[in-house]
């Protein structure tokens, strides 16, 4: 019996198991990234918790490589099946399983995007706020403890999943966790999945805390002079112990260049982009503080709306800089890196990614998260091109010494995946990364669970 033949007898139904040509190009690779691909040798499409199972038993008694797959949203290589093998689709399992509206949880397939959790709590007044910008699966974000735009109020994936059903190489189900708020019962094994990139296991239902949606929401535009005084107004702000959903930076280069691409007319200036929530009252209080060290810390340009229409608006320039710096050069990939500094260094580190990335030639976008001191240097690269390539590796590698030097982490956000595991042992040192190495071993001795990733 032929590998394809031995999948089909495991999944039943026929279109479980695919070779054809473009769904395995599709499975081949990030969406966006300049990761090159690698063809899976099949991709399978299971249903449910126990079909996933018998896939891996199967794949591990054999040794055949299994990469789980969402909707190809990373950008560090993490879905590229760079040893062949299986390419496991789980966007067949996308039920939202359960609400519990009374204990802020709900229980959800891996499938699920988060737009389309968001749109099913509505009717429950509740929502999800992980928020990484693209529509990325649950699954997916919680593999790569997923965060972006609202962390600073919310935390990340690893705060917000409760519990896992997994099942690990040889096919074994695990569950872990549980629909408390807390515990203090033996080790975190849900910490642990959470951001173990498919190295672990395969994650097949999630328990996820959700909020109460706020009465009121105020997104604002401040514009400064420079990104220095921008990052202390943030910082100011922080101080002061303002509830802030959403603080985010982007620069003057960002902004034009999201101008063009939008055809709006923003400042081409520092911009920071915040967003206050609750009810009316504690809203309204919060900015009028926020204004006054706005203001005191150099502030030249304040819009600010509840509308979610003009809200919307006001955010572009932040939400939508990845695309307009790749619509900018059609045919070319984008290489994002995701430092995470303390806040105390954060102006110097985004000053310092302008200045390497304008001193190499290269153009990309600066956006940070300053309230957690993550950051983003999206350049934009042609792979085909060993001197850009070159010039941007270079760029990426020296924002991230800059970090590590500072008490920072290679990646705030993003993960590992292929492009980050340089830096890893760098970060951690030898003998911490033995034992993840070890670790790993544990759950997969045969190291079937998306191979080549996270350590060189």
């Amino acid at each position: 019996m032929t590998f394809i033949e031995a999948l089909r007898t495991i999944l039943p139904k026929q279109e479980q198991v695919s070779v054809n040509t473009t769904v395995l190009e599709h499975h081949s690779k990030d969406v966006t990234s300049y990761h090159p691909g690698v063809t899976p040798d099949a991709v399978v499409f299971p249903s449910t918790t126990e079909e996933v199972s018998r896939v891996l038993h199967y794949a591990n008694q054999n040794g055949i490589p299994v990469v789980p797959f969402g909707i190809g949203s990373s950008v560090e290589g993490q879905v590229v099946p760079v040893k062949g093998g299986i390419s496991m689709d789980l966007t067949q399992m996308n039920a939202v399983l359960e609400v519990r509206p009374e204990d802020f949880l709900v229980r959800v397939q891996p499938g699920v995007t988060r737009m389309q959790l968001n749109q099913h709590l509505k009717e429950y007044g509740l929502f999800f706020p992980v928020d990484p910008g693209a529509d990325a699966t649950l699954g997916g974000m919680a593999a790569t403890n997923a965060s972006g735009t609202t962390a600073v109020r919310f935390g990340t994936m690893r705060d917000n999943v409760l519990g896992l059903t997994v099942v690990t190489a040889d096919g074994s189900i695990i569950h872990t966790g549980g629909m408390a708020s807390k515990s203090s019962a033996g080790y975190n094994l849900t910490g642990l999945f959470v951001g173990s990139e498919g190295t672990l296991g395969t994650f097949t239902e999630l328990i996820l805390r959700v909020y109460g949606i706020p009465e009121h929401v105020l997104a604002v535009r401040a514009v400064f002079p420079d990104v220095g005084t921008a990052t202390h107004a943030a910082m100011g702000m922080m101080m002061c112990g303002l509830t802030l959903d959403r603080v985010e930076l982007v620069d003057e280069h960002t902004v034009k260049v999201v101008n063009a691409f939008k055809e709006t007319d923003f400042s081409e200036a520092p911009t920071l982009f915040l967003e206050f929530s609750g009810s009316r009252s504690t809203v309204d209080s919060s900015f009028m503080l926020a204004k006054e060290i706005l203001t005191e810390e150099g502030c030249t340009e304040l819009e600010f709306d509840t509308d979610q229409a003009v809200r919307t608006r006001l955010w572009a320039a932040r939400h939508d800089a990845a695309f307009a710096f790749s619509a900018s050069q059609p045919g070319k990939k984008l290489m994002t890196t995701d430092v995470c500094v303390p806040l105390s260094v954060l102006s110097d580190a985004i000053v310092e990614a302008r200045r390497l990335i304008d001193e190499n030639g290269l153009d990309g976008a600066i956006l940070g998260h300053v309230g957690d001191g993550n950051y983003h240097a999206v350049l934009v690269v042609d792979p085909e091109d060993e001197t850009d390539m070159n010039r941007a590796s270079h760029v990426n590698a020296e924002i991230v010494r800059f970090a590590l030097e500072r008490g920072g982490t290679c990646t705030g956000e993003h993960g590992i995946g292929l492009g980050k595991a340089k830096y890893l042992t760098n970060e951690h040192g030898e003998s911490a990364v033995l034992l993840m190495r070890a670790i790993k071993s544990v759950f997969d001795p045969n190291d079937i669970l998306n191979p080549g990733k996270i350590f060189l």
